[in-house]
């Protein structure tokens, strides 16, 4: 199964989502990620955050939807459109869900605001791929609506 994180600009969110499944997923489990404005690079401090969570970064690069590897069987949109952010609509026959997360590259301040920016977004990611990854998925494939339901009660969850 290839699940797809998508936002805007692939930089951030769809970056820490994408590592972070992966890292954590089943065999059989591949994440990857999009934009749909891709910027054409990684954020420094998503890769260094990644480092620091003992999460492999190597390979992981700003890309558009239109150069994908696979297809998605699923599509999580991370933008957050309750900040007014306009989520892209993958255009495919696929399981959609929406995990939104404030983009952390917008964060102003000192440093350790801008880090602390970044680590919410990772938790919030982390905390809703380490839900989904303890759903009983071989059964919830067969069952898409069910799925579909679990998803997006996972995209209201937070850190603890």
């Amino acid at each position: 199964m290839n699940v797809l994180f998508l936002c805007t600009g692939n930089s951030c969110r769809s970056i820490l989502g994408e590592a972070t499944f992966n890292h954590l997923a089943p065999a059989g489990w591949h994440a990857m990620s999009a934009g749909s404005q891709p910027t054409g690079q990684v954020h420094p401090r998503s890769l260094a955050l990644l480092a620091k969570e003992g999460i492999a970064a190597e390979g992981y690069y700003s890309k558009s939807w239109d150069n994908l590897p696979a297809t998605p069987d699923i599509v999580i949109t991370v933008c957050a459109s309750a900040a007014g952010e306009t989520c892209p609509a993958y255009l495919g026959p696929v399981l959609r869900t929406h995990w939104g997360v404030a983009d952390p590259a917008h964060a102003t301040g000192t440093d350790a605001q801008i880090d602390a920016a970044f680590m919410q977004a990772y938790r919030i990611l982390r905390t809703r791929i380490e839900a989904f990854l303890v759903l009983p998925l071989e059964t919830l494939v067969q069952d898409k609506s069910r799925l579909k339901a679990e998803l997006d009660r996972i995209g209201t969850l937070l850190p603890a």
